[in-house]
């Protein structure tokens, strides 16, 4: 008996979740509607884009047509209306909705810190750590697109995503993309993200606000990352883990960028506005890569053939631009962008504050003799340029052609009467361009096989003249670099975790360095060529708790019938939840580096010329590099802790700057830096707040000077930065933030005896190298940043950045001069940063 009624209550519950799976079987409306006209012979009224892609449930088979059109009325955004008992009307009742979503992977893992907006509106979210995300009055006919980076972009109508009882579901596929994958999404702020490998990618496009700046600057906001910085306040000078600029490899959609810096360093070159990503590396390359032996800095560009036309345009107080992504068909589009600065024709504080940072103590700015009476006119200005041409000749073959140009120029003359009464003039001009011309083929033949080929031309131009009038004297300097470029590879899927990488890369690149005086009558032209040529592979295993990429790469130098063999490693495994081991260790190599020959070179504004290895005096410069950390990761909180080894062999005092009794001796040498970097970051959908610091110690070291060992010029012991954002309202955003450093080394004179003589000549007589610092260096800087909706088609934001709010006088370099008015003492000249620089900006896209 009991037996029996089990098997009847089986029976029973099977037929209970039968009955329920049938009312609850969902089908089209449009199908419904049909359905119901043929069963019931009534007519339906209405628009096919109001009752297009809704679902509703299938009513059972013996349910009356009215009981049917009251659900509809109830569970859908329509009104379901009788005109006559067989001519029934449906209109849309709601003009606005609340919508709400969880975004999942395949995998069934929520997606936090994934975009979520209005097509064409002002309006958008980010989702939880749940994925879940919710909007408020949004138009019911509206688009709503859902992306994540490493993801497809999910696009549903909003009122399938009508919040009534629940939340829709909304799966994420994965994008079938070469690349590695994200393992922080919201890094320091929006737009910053940390890729599995170690490296940070910055998506200009979703950029959100760091303190003091109103443009998403390229290579600025790289600075917030622990270990990046700039000892003297230029994006031109940036020093990754106490390296150089010119250690910098610097790649825009793979052409290589011999200058980086408007006014002086102080602009950022790139436009950031048709900018896609920029990804910082700063150990673990892959083996694809070689020069920069600090760092990588890998530009690219938007590169997705749009239906719709889309740009913007904006300025501020130093310069104006625009661009513009032009579809002509749904394979091929033109993107265009362009920049110029208005100096030439108007003097905001901004450009006032910015010259004098630039041109203090240099030609430009400084008379030698004393001056009774001074007239001066100048005219500086800059423009940069792009356009790339992208062309789809299907979804598996993308060509690719694209161009950038870069100029700053400087005129500059000066009248001044002395006190003898004579009248003297000079005329300085100055002009520095980098030019470069790209293209290449993206061809994927399999699911398990793609290559690449890629070809650039690279040329940049520094060139200055100088003329006195008392002397009748005109000096032209002149540097120039021609670089050409081809490299190929492919990618082979040999398993679901497993990638093989392998490719060939032939560089050409010629430097030329020239000096020329009319009076007395004096030329010099120094031209050299070198041929590289490069076998890089590499493995690379993904899996959900292992990352691994072990490569080698093989340089052979022509000209010198050298081979240099590179090994390269990046290991990242979880081996807790929430915390990850990271070890990363890399050979590299680099040819071309700069030199400072004398402090007025170049109107002593562009000091630095390119020049080439030639394996005597220049060597070429090798680094190895090894890092190990630890990152916990949990519920938007990140704090990462890594030490950090690196020695650079190859380096010359000419390219150091120094300000010593050295720096006028030839020598090689090395200089060793070893450290650790902290970096606590906690991240929610309305704040993000960080800190970062920096312990480091940079020793040179060369064999042939007395002392050989002493503090490299970039040796900062202690960095601290911090930033604080908030989003105060829906479109109303803050940040706070700052830097505290260590100061930087410098060299005193000899306190007995401050200057020797030589000949006919004095010169300053300096103490061990080295061996003071400067004042630490300390600013604070914020920002704002307001976006509005002017119409559906154009949004407009207003920003407004200042840096170094309390005005603090942070002196950036010191050295000394003998002075004029007694040959046996010498006088301190201080360089110093940025004084309080407000600047605004005003942007509309459309």
């Amino acid at each position: 008996m009991n037996r029996t009624k089990y098997v009847s209550l089986v029976v029973l519950l099977f037929l209970s979740l039968n009955a329920v799976a049938q009312i609850q079987k969902q089908l089209p409306l449009v199908q419904l509607l049909q359905d119901l006209e043929a069963k019931f012979d009534v007519k339906f009224s209405y628009k096919l884009d109001d009752v297009d892609n809704i679902l509703v449930e299938e009513p059972e088979g013996n349910t009356a047509l009215k009981a049917i059109i009251s659900a509809l009325n109830e569970t859908t955004l329509l009104n379901f209306k009788f005109l006559t008992a067989r001519y029934i009307t449906i209109s849309t009742i709601e003009k606005t909705i609340s919508i709400c979503g969880v975004l999942k992977t395949t995998d069934n893992i929520p997606l936090y810190g994934a975009s979520v907006y209005v097509e064409g509106q002002l309006k958008g979210t980010v989702t939880n750590e749940e994925g879940h995300f919710k909007l408020e009055a949004v138009p019911v006919d509206a688009t709503i697109k859902m992306s994540f980076l490493g993801f497809k972009t999910q696009t549903l109508l909003a009122k399938t995503l009508w919040a009534k009882d629940h939340c829709e579901t909304v799966v994420m596929p994965i994008e079938s993309e070469w690349l590695n994958k994200i393992v922080i999404s919201k890094f320091l702020t929006t737009g910053l993200q940390q890729r599995i490998e170690g490296s940070t990618q910055l998506n200009t496009a979703k950029f959100g606000i760091l303190p003091g700046l109103t443009e998403p600057d390229v290579l600025q906001s790289i600075q917030a990352l622990p270990g990046v910085e700039s000892l003297n306040e230029s994006i031109a000078h940036i020093n990754v883990r106490g390296g150089t600029n010119d250690q910098n490899l610097m790649l825009w959609d793979g052409i290589k960028m011999y200058h980086s810096g408007h006014f002086f360093g102080l602009i950022s070159a790139y436009n950031p506005y048709l900018t896609d990503k920029v990804i910082v590396t700063k150990n673990g390359t892959s083996s694809a890569y070689s020069d920069g032996v600090s760092s990588t800095i890998n530009m690219f560009t938007k590169d997705e053939v749009t239906e719709e036309l889309s740009g913007g345009f904006g300025a501020n107080l130093i310069h104006a631009d625009a661009f513009l992504e032009i579809p002509f068909s749904d394979k091929i589009a033109l993107h265009i962008s362009g920049r110029r600065s208005f100096t030439d024709v108007l003097n905001s504080p901004t450009y006032d504050n910015y010259f004098q940072r630039s041109f203090q103590d240099s030609e430009v700015a400084t008379n030698p003799d004393p001056v009774q009476e001074q007239r001066s006119d100048s005219e500086f200005y800059f423009y940069d340029y792009s356009a790339k041409l992208l062309f789809d000749l299907n979804t598996k073959h993308h060509f690719r052609a694209h161009v950038i140009g870069i100029s700053n120029n400087l005129d500059y003359e000066e009248g001044y009467t002395n006190t003898s009464n004579q009248s003297l003039s000079k005329a300085s001009r100055l002009k520095q361009e980098n030019l470069g011309f790209g293209g290449h083929w993206e061809a994927l033949w399999s699911d398990k096989f793609q290559t690449n080929l890629r070809a650039y031309y690279s040329q940049y131009n520094v060139d200055a003249t100088d003329y006195r009038s008392e002397t009748d004297q005109q000096l032209i300097q002149t540097n120039e670099v021609l670089e050409t470029g081809l490299k190929f590879h492919g990618h082979l899927k040999l398993h679901e975790n497993l990638t093989s990488f392998s490719g060939y890369q032939f560089t050409e690149t010629g430097i030329l360095n020239g000096t020329s005086v009319s009076n007395p009558a004096y030329s010099r032209t120094k031209k050299d060529v070198l041929l590289n040529h490069a076998m890089f592979t590499e493995l690379e295993w993904q899996s959900k708790q292992l990352y691994l990429r072990g490569g080698v790469r093989m340089n052979y130098f022509q000209k010198f019938n050298k081979l240099l063999v590179e090994p390269r490693l990046n290991l990242r495994y979880q081996f807790l939840k929430d915390i990850a081991l990271k070890v990363q260790g890399e050979f590299k190599n680099q040819s071309a580096t700069q030199i400072i020959d004398f402090q007025d070179d170049f109107l002593g504004v562009e000091n630095r010329r390119w020049i080439l290895a030639d394996e005597q005096s220049i060597p070429i410069s090798e680094s190895q590099q090894a890092a190990l950390g630890f990152q916990y990761k949990r519920k938007g909180f990140v704090a990462d802790v890594e030490g950090f080894y690196k020695t650079v062999e190859g380096i010359t005092v000419s390219n150091q700057g120094f300000y010593n009794n050295f720096q006028y001796l030839n020598a090689i040498g090395s200089y060793t830096v070893k450290g650790v970097e902290v970096l606590l970051n906690k991240t929610a959908n309305r704040f993000s707040t960080w800190a970062s610091y920096t312990y480091s110690v940079n020793n040179y070291k060369f064999e042939t000077l007395n002392p050989s060992v002493f503090p490299n010029n970039a040796d900062i012991r202690h960095s601290v930065s911090f930033a604080f954002n908030y989003d105060l309202f829906k479109n109303f955003k803050l940040a706070f933030g700052g830097i505290w450093r260590s100061g930087q080394p410098y060299t005193t004179p000899l306190e007995t005896n401050q200057t020797v003589q030589n000949g006919n000549t004095t010169y300053v007589n300096y103490d061990t190298p080295n061996n003071n610092n400067l004042r630490d260096f300390m600013r604070l800087d914020a920002s704002l940043n307001y976006k509005f909706k002017i119409n559906d088609a154009l949004y407009s934001s207003v920003k407004i950045g200042v840096l170094n709010l309390l005005d603090r006088k942070n002196v950036i370099q010191q050295y000394y001069e003998v002075d004029p008015n007694n040959e046996n003492a010498a006088i301190a000249i201080q360089n110093t940063a940025l004084g309080l620089t407000p600047n605004i900006s005003v942007r509309c896209n459309f």
